[in-house]
């Protein structure tokens, strides 16, 4: 696989807070145009995967490559502006901003020039923000503000889309409306890496799995590999 066809390229992480040693030696990809399926009971090291990746948090050990660069010691804004968007868990919407203010100030081009994700695209996918556009971002519901957050996003014409609990403590209604916008982003040809309790609808998504246990990858394949004693032992379903 050479180097342009990645996005993520991380190699042989060591990730430690303080001195818990969390990831042990992982190794993480990412192709242009993949969706990825990080998968994992809680507190095996995904968003710790996810934050060294990003920059948010250094490994100790470990080379991450984004887009064929290496940026294992980057400034997280220099590696997000090479086309890594990121919705983490907690969404992190801006709550005294408006709906509009909070999709405008992240509206760039892409980092080679793109911008296919116009204001315009967002409203179109996203009718029910564009109905709440005078709104804070506090008085959004749970579900509102996570298209927010996906819309903002957007608007950053990524390449990759990172979503870290895609629809954690959403209604069910509401956790469907977002996987069908995933789905859209994915038939646009986003990359995306999606984490989320929800196995079936990752995997109804997903290219490919990966499954942590405790800092370590033990699965990496085709969703439909991972079969029910698997599911039962690593993910508890």
């Amino acid at each position: 696989m050479s180097d342009a066809a990645l996005l993520i390229d991380a190699r042989g992480i060591h990730t430690y807070y303080g001195v818990s040693h969390v990831l042990h030696g992982v190794d993480f990809a990412v192709r242009r145009a993949e969706t990825v399926g990080l998968m994992g009971r809680n507190g095996m090291g995904k968003t710790t995967l996810l934050r060294s990746v990003l920059g948010l948090v250094r490994p100790r050990r470990g080379e991450v490559r984004i887009a064929g660069e290496d940026m294992t010691q980057a400034a997280t804004h220099a590696i997000v502006r090479r086309g890594i968007a990121y919705v983490p868990e907690g969404r992190g919407i801006f709550p005294n901003l408006s709906v509009r203010e909070n999709l405008a100030m992240a509206a760039r081009p892409g980092a080679d020039g793109r911008c296919d994700w116009t204001f315009e695209r967002v409203m179109q996918t996203f009718p029910r923000l564009a109905e709440r556009l005078n709104h804070g971002g506090a008085q959004l519901s749970g579900g509102e503000q996570q298209m927010l957050t996906i819309g903002r996003a957007l608007m950053t014409n990524p390449d990759l889309l990172i979503l870290d609990e895609a629809t954690e403590g959403l209604a069910p209604l509401v956790s469907r409306e977002i996987w069908g916008i995933i789905g859209q982003i994915k038939r646009a040809g986003i990359a995306a890496v999606i984490v989320d309790k929800n196995f079936a609808a990752v995997s109804a998504i997903a290219d490919r799995a990966v499954i942590l246990v405790k800092g370590a990858v033990v699965y990496e394949g085709k969703c439909a590999g991972v079969q029910p004693e698997l599911r039962l032992k690593y993910l508890g379903v």
